[in-house]
């Protein structure tokens, strides 16, 4: 075989994988394009919910069977917390990790205290949509655990099981359409492979796309510094290991800014404080979900929230609610966590870390802004107006 043969297979060899996820994506991208998806608002709902929660890693294939669950059953993932995601529009996750059958491509690390290589079977998405998630973040610093074949393999899987996804540099929005009202969605991350969460115009050129053409916009992060000693929010840049994660709070501002009505935070394993900024919700990080295997989640790390946000068509928050979950170091099953302990989380640092707002955080977990106003903003009187209203001269306006 000649010189010129043998370049040509070695390249083609080399972006194969890079094609494949890119046909994927733009198939994705055209068809929220075509009309049929066009919003139909003479059905579409007035309150819409969002139900979110952390990062989910039902197992890992890496090194070997012995951190996924017993017969490699995942039912337990979500089975006792399912009823509390009844009557969601959209059901929001963080995919921590692959998913893929194959352990080509698995990561090599230089310090094996920080090498962590997340792969999850094939056939645990049917987990994800037996509770009924229909949205997941690949934004993360482990959805290149297992190089192109890893990424490749969990949006095939993703795409056959109707369940939509974004945050890859190939593929970093998705729309969709349901009860007449069409979301737009992104995520960002510090990550090789990401959607760069620290390159705020960039991001904001892809929100304000998203907004021009969908009535809801979800805007997810994985960014901040990682453990319990870092729950609050800085309002700085923060780093971890020697790497730069981003400033959450200028961040999560911005992405509003340019039209983003729900942010979701993650990646500090540890639940952050909630923010009202502009009639917009922000959940700062939700926290480790269902980890299985090879997460910490003892103490506060164990302990997560399913927000139940709540906002009108266009994404103006309304209230939210939080269920209180744990993990069991014993089990790791996901349960309501009858102390509410992560509800006290929340309520301790949301008081801290933005003392100048007037945000209500109930003990049962209900989430109130009385700042917050989604309807039309009141004009105030002119004096005149003022003066013909004392006088009962009200025609006028």
């Amino acid at each position: 075989m000649d010189y010129f043969a043998e370049t040509l297979i070695r390249t083609v060899n080399r972006f194969f994988p890079l094609l494949i996820i890119f046909i994927f994506c733009q198939i994705a991208f055209y068809l929220s394009l075509y009309p049929a998806m066009a919003t139909d608002t003479s059905t579409s709902k007035d309150t819409i919910q969002v139900v979110a929660v952390g990062d989910i890693m039902m197992g890992t294939i890496f090194p070997n069977g012995e951190y996924l669950p017993p017969n490699n059953d995942c039912s337990r993932s979500f089975s006792m917390v399912k009823p509390y995601f009844a009557d969601a529009d959209v059901l929001f996750g963080n995919l921590e990790g692959a998913i893929t059958d194959s352990k080509v491509g698995a990561k090599s690390c230089s310090n094996p205290e920080w090498c962590y290589t997340f792969g999850m079977p094939t056939a645990f998405v049917h987990c994800l949509v037996d509770a009924g998630f229909n949205l997941m973040s690949l934004a993360n610093n482990h959805n290149g655990d297992f190089g192109e074949q890893g990424r490749i393999s969990t949006i095939q899987t993703l795409e056959n099981a109707g369940i939509h996804y974004a945050g890859l540099l190939s593929c970093p929005t998705a729309t969709f359409v349901k009860d007449g009202v069409k979301y737009g969605f992104c995520a960002f991350a510090p990550n090789r492979g990401t959607v760069d969460v620290k390159d705020i115009p960039a991001a904001q050129e892809i929100v304000r796309r998203l907004k021009d053409s969908c009535n809801i916009v979800i805007v997810s992060f994985h960014a901040g510094a990682e453990g319990r000693t870092y729950q609050h929010v800085t309002r700085q840049t923060e780093t971890f290991i020697g790497e730069n994660r981003g400033n959450v709070y200028e961040f999560a501002h911005a992405m509003i800014d340019a039209g983003g009505d729900v942010l979701l935070g993650h990646g500090p394993h540890v639940t952050r404080a909630v923010e009202i900024y502009n009639n917009r919700f922000i959940a700062y990080s939700m926290g480790n979900f269902s980890t299985y295997s090879r997460v910490n989640v003892s103490g506060v790390n164990g302990l997560a929230p399913i927000f139940r946000i709540y906002t009108t068509r266009n994404g103006c928050f309304i209230k939210a609610h939080i269920t209180p979950t744990y993990q069991p170091v014993e089990d790791r099953t996901p349960r309501f966590d009858p102390e509410r302990r992560v509800i006290s989380v929340i309520q301790n640092l949301t008081r801290t870390d933005f003392p100048e707002l007037n945000i209500q955080i109930t003990d049962d977990g209900w989430i109130t802004s009385p700042d917050c106003y989604c309807g039309e903003k009141i004009k105030p009187l002119t004096p005149i107006e003022v003066k013909q209203f004392v006088n009962g001269k009200t025609s006028n306006f």
